[in-house]
């Protein structure tokens, strides 16, 4: 398999370093940025709740890697396991940097976590940097390869801290101001009382407000997101 290109031309709102909402991640996104430069510790694994930002995150050392001119590789394992063996992991190590996601899709595939372990150890024969995202840390894992496990907590870790409300907001109006949309308070504040409160959705329904808005050449508010998001 050949490294994953990602397309230089992004949407407003594509997975970045710049547009993540630090919260209470400072020192990993700090890390991360160094990490993306090729400095400092050559593996890192982050874990955290599903819309805590872990896709982004990978996605986002991904971008950055790839306009410093390194070679990356983003592999979603829950997406990829479905169509491909785990033999595809044969000659990444040749990859500057690798991305892992969605680990725990792995948790009952013993030949998934065998290849996964060797491949580990020829990154690091070649000097290679990897990041790792799941929904657990390495020793809430129930994976059967324990050496697995073992290597993937002697790295550095970090768990993804989620976003209070008043963090969720501000992160919205942002990313609502990279689009050229106007966000008031009081929509916000709509938005976080009827919607999941995961980064995920919040942004997904910004980009449908945004699409909506931009369409119908009207400003948001509460009655026409009501309308557009059917609540």
């Amino acid at each position: 398999m050949s490294t994953q290109l990602i397309l230089p031309i992004q949407p407003p709102d594509a997975h970045c370093l710049e547009n993540f909402y630090t919260g209470q991640n400072a020192i990993l996104l700090n890390c991360l940025r160094q990490f993306s430069l090729k400095i400092g510790e050559p593996y890192i694994y982050i874990w955290g709740n599903p819309g805590a930002g872990c896709t982004h995150l990978l996605q986002a050392c991904c971008h950055a890697a790839q306009q410093e001119g390194f070679s990356v590789a983003y592999l979603p394992l829950n997406t990829i396991k479905k169509n491909n063996s785990s033999e595809m992991l044969r000659g990444l190590e040749s990859v500057d940097m690798v991305c892992i996601d969605e680990l725990d899709s792995i948790v009952d595939d013993s030949i998934w976590q065998e290849s996964l372990f060797h491949f580990y150890n020829r990154l690091q024969e070649q000097s290679r940097y990897l990041l790792i995202a799941a929904k657990h840390s390495p020793n809430q894992l129930n994976f059967s390869l324990l050496d697995l496990i073992s290597r993937l907590s002697s790295g550095v870790l970090f768990q993804v801290r989620e976003l209070n409300d008043a963090e969720r907001l501000i992160a919205l109006q942002q990313r609502a101001y990279l689009r050229g949309l106007e966000l008031s308070e009081e929509v916000g504040q709509f938005l976080l009382l009827r919607l999941p409160r995961d980064s995920q959705a919040l942004f997904s329904a910004l980009t449908q407000l945004d699409k909506a808005s931009l369409s119908l050449k009207r400003k948001l508010t509460i009655p026409l997101v009501k309308t557009i998001l059917k609540l």
